[in-house]
């Protein structure tokens, strides 16, 4: 059995004593980590954005507008979760430096102190689903570790996105952009959609799926 293992199983059983030091480099370890996975998650959308952008110009090539406005849809959301996540990312940093300042306070105090702003982030963090289980098991850590109060259930409540009514003004923004002006700002995407034929039963199909696609990766 390797040292590094031993030494798990001593902390587990509670056998050596981890030093603040040692808790803050792992929180820091920890957190970095999810900023690593929130970019896999961006790049993911990302990509998966390019295809939809591809299929919104062929629908309007072939104007299929029903299609069009469907995808411009999920590339609404998917901005709007980009930027969450992207919003997220800064304030995981921001714990981290949070983390190197509780360093410092244990070399001239001995020991970690409470922080208001690392509460403040945590309450932030807690709520984004893609955070949520690992930041409960941070938040149990440093209230044990001092750093931070048990904060209050309703803190835990996610925050309801806006998903099924997006703004008409942004999709037809996002339509204008990827057809050269041909739908959205110009046209009221809306009330021309009312007098057009349906389209097609196995483009609308296929869009669908591509917008599933994209919501799913954004669920992830």
């Amino acid at each position: 059995m390797s040292s590094s293992t031993l030494t798990n199983v001593a902390e587990y059983l509670g056998l050596k004593r981890v030093t603040p030091e040692e808790q803050v480099k792992r929180w820091r370890q920890s957190i970095r980590g999810q900023e690593r996975e929130l970019d896999k998650q961006i790049r993911n959308i990302e990509a998966q954005e390019v295809k939809v952008k591809r299929s919104i110009k062929d629908a309007a090539k072939r104007n299929d507008r029903a299609s069009c406005k469907l995808l411009a849809k999920e590339i609404v959301r998917s901005r709007k979760a980009k930027d969450r996540l992207h919003t997220s990312k800064a304030q995981l940093n921001s714990m981290v430096m949070q983390l190197q300042q509780q360093l410092a306070a244990v070399r001239l105090a001995g020991s970690l102190q409470k922080s208001t702003e690392v509460m403040k982030l945590m309450n932030r963090l807690i709520k984004l689903p893609e955070l949520s289980k690992d930041m409960q098991q941070l938040q149990m850590e440093m209230t044990k570790a001092g750093v931070i109060e048990e904060m209050l259930d309703d803190t835990l409540e996610m925050d309801e996105e806006e998903i099924e009514d997006e703004a008409e003004e942004e999709v037809n923004k996002v339509l204008f952009e990827l057809t050269d002006g041909r739908l959205g700002e110009a046209g009221a995407v809306g009330a021309e959609l009312a007098a057009e034929e349906p389209a097609a039963v196995e483009e609308t199909d296929e869009a669908e799926s591509m917008a599933a696609r994209l919501q799913a990766l954004r669920a992830v």
